[in-house]
C-alpha cells in the first residue's frame, strides 16, 4: 500500500514457542529507556509499569508482563505494548536488579508467560 512503512522487529527472538500470545497497552513509568524483552512489574499506586527489581517495595518487585517494544520514557510516562501470555526465550529477557531467570520464570508462570 502506498505510504506504508515496514519495520523489522526483533520480537521473533523474544518468542520461544507456540503458546497463544496476548497483548495489552500499559503505561510505562517515567525514568528511562527500556528495551524489548524487559521484565516489568506493576507499581501498586498508580498502576504504571517499570523494570522489576527484586528489592523494590512498590509492587514492581513482582514480575507480571514483558515489554514487547523498545520505549523511551525519559521525558515522562509512555504507552507501550506488553505480552500478557506466551512462550519466551530466556536469552532475550532483560532482568532488573536482583532477579534471575529462575526467579522470573517462577513469577511469570502464574500469568501464563512461560520462560524457556
Amino acid at each position: 500500500m502506498p505510504g506504508m512503512t515496514q519495520t523489522a522487529h526483533r520480537q521473533r527472538q523474544l518468542r520461544g514457542g507456540d503458546f497463544p500470545v496476548r497483548f495489552a497497552t500499559v503505561t510505562i513509568a517515567a525514568g528511562g529507556v527500556l528495551a524489548e524483552g524487559s521484565v516489568l512489574g506493576e507499581v501498586t499506586v498508580g498502576g504504571e509499569y517499570k523494570l522489576s527489581a527484586s528489592a523494590a517495595e512498590d509492587g514492581s518487585e513482582d514480575p507480571s508482563v514483558v515489554l514487547w517494544e523498545d520505549v523511551d520514557a525519559e521525558e515522562g510516562p509512555v504507552e507501550a505494548e506488553v505480552m500478557l501470555t506466551g512462550d519466551l526465550r530466556s536469552a532475550a529477557l532483560i532482568l532488573g536488579e536482583g532477579h534471575t531467570i529462575e526467579s522470573v520464570r517462577k513469577a511469570l508462570r502464574r500469568w501464563s508467560l512461560f520462560v524457556h
